[in-house]
């Protein structure tokens, strides 16, 4: 999240909180019906096929590119208030996600090139400090984005705090692929938690509005209400962020009735045009 440079998006506190642990699968918990006559089998955007079309959709909107791979060695200071965005999915030195990654990522690889900056990673976590980072982390970033060990954990952070417990949440409102995305893009760009503003405060507030499928409520209609909240939220933050990642793109599938987000898809974000067929 939060890489597009002509944006000036607000603060956002990804703190990995323990509700949001509660969101990824259990054992034994594949394969079960959701309560609205969906299974959970790995068919939805959890599928190989369709998990890529997420990682491109939101590439567009984070990178420009659907070729999300490109992002791993990416690392800037775009003067958002959080320090270094880097990676596949936006990892900030100022929302503590980026310095979980190398934390774990250092557990397993003690010898890599960030290990060195663990303790300014820690100091400037929840600003937007470079103090003790600076040019040195950032080359450092850029060649360990070259090791594949790295590259897998960046996947692995991406889908534990992210994607995973997204897909989990939308199975359980009984979402579609596209839902499941539409959850996915909001966990990205507004963070996990449960205050007004993050994915779980927008959750809670379209769930005021419509019921979900789980509830009995059609889908496309939760789904609208869903967006509705999200844009609103995404308003809030400052009439320079631009809203075309829901827009003119997730609102048209919905408008298409795409629910289960089957190609071919065409979609634009800020006034780019993008398709998958």
């Amino acid at each position: 999240m939060k890489r597009v440079r002509h944006l000036l998006w607000a603060a956002v506190t990804v703190l990995v909180l323990a509700t949001v642990y509660g969101l990824t699968p259990g054992p034994g918990d594949r394969g079960r019906d959701d309560g609205a006559g969906r299974k959970s089998d790995g068919t939805g955007l959890s599928s190989p096929a369709k998990k890529e079309i997420a990682q491109q959709i939101v590439a567009s909107a984070e990178n420009g590119t659907l070729d999300w791979r490109s992002a791993y060695g990416y690392i800037e200071d775009i003067g958002d208030g959080q320090g270094y965005t880097a990676g596949i999915i936006g990892f900030c030195t100022g929302t503590h996600d980026l310095l979980t990654l190398v934390e774990k990522y250092t557990e397993e690889h003690p010898g890599n090139r960030l290990a060195r900056y663990l303790p300014a990673l820690r100091a400037v976590d929840g600003t937007d400090s470079h103090e003790g980072l600076g040019a040195g982390f950032t080359a450092a970033w850029k060649a360990e984005a070259r090791v594949p060990a790295f590259r897998r954990a960046q996947d692995a952070e991406r889908d534990r705090v992210y994607f995973d417990p997204a897909v989990r949440r939308a199975e359980e409102d009984g979402l579609g692929a596209l839902g499941q995305f539409v959850y996915y893009d909001a966990i990205v760009f507004h963070g996990p938690g449960t205050r007004p503003g993050s994915f779980g405060g927008i959750r809670a507030a379209a769930l005021r509005r419509a019921k979900s499928p789980a509830e009995g409520g059609p889908e496309a209609a939760y789904l609208g209400a869903f967006l509705d909240v999200r844009r609103a939220a995404m308003r809030k933050r400052g009439p320079e962020v631009d809203t075309s990642r829901v827009d003119t793109a997730q609102r048209v599938f919905l408008r298409e009735g795409n629910l289960e987000l089957n190609p071919p898809l065409v979609w634009r974000v800020y006034g780019e045009r993008y398709e998958i067929g």
